[in-house]
């Protein structure tokens, strides 16, 4: 993998995917989860369509995997098919960390976030095609899905600013 195009395209999608990514997670759990937490069961036309009308666990699930797949084969790049001596230098064990963080992202994305944005989406298209306010339980459902989501989505925008954090100073490291 010599080819500079080639490298120059992993490292413009990885720089940019990764951006991308964690822009949005951070957005997500900073600002706009706890503003439809807030705003209660009116909140719920919004995940729906932010979930099964724009997709956007889909969305980010297509950036994550292409920023993680790009970040591997710049790191097979740069240690010559993982058998370098560089494997053992301090820029090596950076980026291999920022790797492990952001694939832990992914896990806890594809683990709970999906699922439960999933979940939280039929409910409340349930809700609005039935016309009625939630019951009871319904309300507890939904609560505890959007506790479980926030939760979840901001452990992973702490990994993913840890990634980038790792990733934007590894080539300083000796």
């Amino acid at each position: 993998m010599d080819n500079p195009a080639i490298v120059h395209l992993l490292r413009l999608v990885h720089v940019l995917g990764g951006v991308l990514w964690v822009g949005t997670v951070v957005f997500l759990a900073g600002f706009l989860l706890p503003s439809v937490r807030a705003a209660g069961p009116a909140g719920g036309p919004i995940m729906q369509q932010l979930v099964q009308a724009r997709r956007l666990p889909l969305w980010l699930m297509g950036v994550a995997i292409l920023t993680v797949l790009s970040g591997i084969g710049l790191y097979w790049r740069d240690s010559a098919g993982f058998t370098s001596a560089w494997l053992a230098s301090g820029q090596a064990q950076v980026f291999g960390l920022g790797g492990v963080l952001a694939l832990s992202a992914v896990i806890l994305g594809m683990a709970v976030n999906s699922p439960a944005g999933k979940q939280l989406g039929e409910l409340t298209a349930r809700l609005h095609a039935a016309g009625r306010p939630p019951a009871p339980d319904e309300v507890a459902t939904l609560e505890a899905l959007q506790r479980k989501l926030a939760r979840a989505t901001t452990v992973a925008a702490v990994l993913l600013v840890l990634a980038a954090a790792a990733m934007a100073v590894a080539r300083y490291v000796p």
